[in-house]
């Protein structure tokens, strides 16, 4: 029996609008529908450094266990890099040298990274680029790595936030998610 080439026609048809919008969906990267949209955190120092932090910013999406121990399941364990955010590793560019949480860091563009714990977090700037979560982490790598404690915030964040809050000195980098907060002073070098 042979089929009308009509008929094939409109299923073929009918297939095709069924499939097109799920293929369109799963080509859609445009960042600015994606589950975590990019952010930018941005300062200009005393002396005319530009600071500028470009992140993928992660939702908490009615997750309870962010931030805590691997036997707890979180999200981000202590004790385990993390990249600092979602999709590529976040990156941190300085147009003069700084002082990054007292620390000595020369003008450039950096991977930024974290260890979160449970009383203090430990960040590392880090010169390799252009890598996607913490794979390509490599300690050796850190061009500074600062240690400071642990904040918490009295109204939860519920999309993870890089901010600068200037100061006498220079100025705070802020990371806030959820209850959680550190801050990394940043001077200029001279």
């Amino acid at each position: 029996m042979r089929r009308n080439p009509i008929v094939k026609l409109a299923v073929a048809l009918a297939v095709a609008a069924v499939l097109a919008p799920c293929l369109v969906q799963a080509q859609d990267l445009h960042p600015s529908r994606r589950p975590s949209p990019m952010g930018m955190a941005r300062i200009t120092l005393d002396g005319g450094t530009y600071v500028r932090v470009v992140y993928s910013r992660p939702y908490k999406r009615g997750r309870d266990n962010i931030f805590g121990t691997e036997e707890s399941e979180a999200l981000v364990p202590f004790g385990k890099v993390w990249r600092t955010g979602a999709n590529e590793a976040t990156e941190i560019t300085v147009t003069g040298d700084v002082l990054f949480g007292g620390e000595a860091l020369k003008a450039g563009t950096y991977s930024l990274f974290t260890t979160p714990g449970a009383e203090s977090w430990q960040l590392h700037v880090n010169t390799v680029l252009g890598t996607s979560g913490t794979r390509d982490y490599k300690s050796e790598n850190d061009a500074v790595s600062v240690t400071v404690p642990l904040g918490s915030l009295e109204e939860e964040v519920d999309q993870f936030t890089i901010s600068f809050e200037k100061s006498d000195t220079g100025a705070d980098l802020v990371l806030s998610w959820v209850q959680t907060t550190v801050r990394v002073p940043i001077r200029p070098a001279s």
